[in-house]
Protein backbone atom coordinates (compact mmCIF):
# COMPACT_ATOMS: atom_id res chain seq x y z
CA UNK A 1 0.00 0.00 0.00
CA UNK A 2 1.82 3.05 -1.24
CA UNK A 3 1.60 6.25 1.83
CA UNK A 4 0.65 9.21 1.95
CA UNK A 5 1.98 11.00 5.11
CA UNK A 6 -0.38 8.55 7.42
CA UNK A 7 -2.92 8.60 4.30
CA UNK A 8 -2.87 4.35 2.98
CA UNK A 9 -3.99 4.11 -0.72
CA UNK A 10 -5.86 0.28 -0.26
CA UNK A 11 -5.82 -0.89 -4.24
CA UNK A 12 -5.08 -4.70 -3.31
CA UNK A 13 -6.23 -4.92 0.13
CA UNK A 14 -6.10 -4.40 3.66
CA UNK A 15 -6.42 -6.45 6.80
CA UNK A 16 -9.99 -5.68 9.32
CA UNK A 17 -7.27 -6.02 11.59
CA UNK A 18 -4.88 -2.94 10.78
CA UNK A 19 -8.52 -1.20 10.28
CA UNK A 20 -8.93 -2.18 14.04
CA UNK A 21 -5.47 -0.78 15.29
CA UNK A 22 -6.14 2.51 12.72
CA UNK A 23 -8.75 3.19 14.54
CA UNK A 24 -7.79 2.51 17.99
CA UNK A 25 -4.91 5.02 17.34
CA UNK A 26 -6.79 7.52 15.67
CA UNK A 27 -10.56 8.07 16.36
CA UNK A 28 -10.75 4.50 18.81
CA UNK A 29 -13.48 3.11 16.96
CA UNK A 30 -13.63 4.72 13.61
CA UNK A 31 -11.12 5.11 10.61
CA UNK A 32 -12.70 7.62 8.37
CA UNK A 33 -11.82 6.65 4.21
CA UNK A 34 -12.50 7.94 0.82
CA UNK A 35 -13.97 5.82 -1.86
CA UNK A 36 -13.13 6.22 -5.37
CA UNK A 37 -16.25 4.44 -7.27
CA UNK A 38 -14.39 4.44 -10.91
CA UNK A 39 -11.10 3.36 -9.82
CA UNK A 40 -12.23 1.04 -6.88
CA UNK A 41 -9.95 2.02 -4.26
CA UNK A 42 -9.69 3.63 -0.92
CA UNK A 43 -7.65 5.81 0.91
CA UNK A 44 -7.78 5.67 4.65
CA UNK A 45 -6.57 6.39 7.57
CA UNK A 46 -6.74 10.58 7.55
CA UNK A 47 -7.94 12.52 10.41
CA UNK A 48 -10.66 14.45 7.43
CA UNK A 49 -11.84 13.07 4.63
CA UNK A 50 -10.83 16.40 2.70
CA UNK A 51 -7.23 14.72 3.49
CA UNK A 52 -8.08 11.66 2.52
CA UNK A 53 -9.83 12.89 -0.93
CA UNK A 54 -6.61 15.39 -1.52
CA UNK A 55 -4.49 12.54 -1.88
CA UNK A 56 -6.56 10.82 -4.29
CA UNK A 57 -7.13 13.85 -6.62
CA UNK A 58 -3.24 13.92 -6.67
CA UNK A 59 -3.54 10.33 -7.55
CA UNK A 60 -5.61 11.73 -10.83
CA UNK A 61 -9.11 10.38 -9.11
CA UNK A 62 -12.07 13.16 -10.82
CA UNK A 63 -13.52 14.71 -7.52
CA UNK A 64 -17.50 12.76 -8.68
CA UNK A 65 -16.14 9.61 -8.10
CA UNK A 66 -15.10 10.54 -4.89
CA UNK A 67 -17.16 9.73 -1.51
CA UNK A 68 -16.61 9.51 2.46
CA UNK A 69 -17.62 7.42 4.54
CA UNK A 70 -16.33 5.88 8.01
CA UNK A 71 -15.44 2.56 9.05
CA UNK A 72 -15.82 0.95 12.51
CA UNK A 73 -14.01 -2.31 12.47
CA UNK A 74 -15.74 -4.01 15.62
CA UNK A 75 -19.27 -3.33 13.87
CA UNK A 76 -17.46 -5.82 10.53
CA UNK A 77 -20.44 -8.24 9.40
CA UNK A 78 -23.24 -5.87 10.94
CA UNK A 79 -25.37 -2.55 8.81
CA UNK A 80 -23.28 -0.36 11.37
CA UNK A 81 -20.15 -1.61 9.93
CA UNK A 82 -19.99 1.83 7.28
CA UNK A 83 -21.03 4.70 8.04
CA UNK A 84 -21.78 7.13 4.87
CA UNK A 85 -21.41 10.26 6.43
CA UNK A 86 -18.48 12.99 5.12
CA UNK A 87 -19.12 16.92 4.09
CA UNK A 88 -17.25 15.90 0.99
CA UNK A 89 -20.38 13.96 0.39
CA UNK A 90 -22.46 17.47 -0.07
CA UNK A 91 -22.92 17.97 -3.59
CA UNK A 92 -25.80 20.02 -5.24
CA UNK A 93 -24.85 19.58 -8.08
CA UNK A 94 -24.50 15.86 -8.33
CA UNK A 95 -28.03 15.52 -6.91
CA UNK A 96 -26.43 14.84 -3.44
CA UNK A 97 -27.57 17.38 -1.04
CA UNK A 98 -26.47 15.81 2.47
CA UNK A 99 -23.53 14.40 4.38
CA UNK A 100 -25.13 11.05 3.52
CA UNK A 101 -24.69 8.98 -0.24
CA UNK A 102 -27.90 9.40 -1.24
CA UNK A 103 -27.98 7.46 -4.45
CA UNK A 104 -28.34 4.06 -3.60
CA UNK A 105 -26.58 2.68 -6.66
CA UNK A 106 -23.59 4.48 -5.66
CA UNK A 107 -24.04 2.79 -1.74
CA UNK A 108 -23.97 -0.35 -3.49
CA UNK A 109 -20.50 0.37 -5.01
CA UNK A 110 -19.16 1.71 -2.55
CA UNK A 111 -20.71 -1.27 0.01
CA UNK A 112 -18.78 -3.72 -3.12
CA UNK A 113 -15.38 -1.91 -3.45
CA UNK A 114 -15.09 -2.19 0.53
CA UNK A 115 -15.91 -5.49 1.10
CA UNK A 116 -13.39 -6.55 -1.83
CA UNK A 117 -10.65 -4.89 -0.22
CA UNK A 118 -11.26 -5.43 3.88
CA UNK A 119 -10.57 -9.11 4.62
Amino acid sequence: MPEHGDIEVVRDGVSLGHLAAMAEDGFGDMVKAVVDIRAGIIAIGGGLHADEEAVLLDLGSPQADLWGINLYPEQHGTEDWIEFDSMINVRPKQGNRSRSVEDAETRRRIVDIVSRLVS
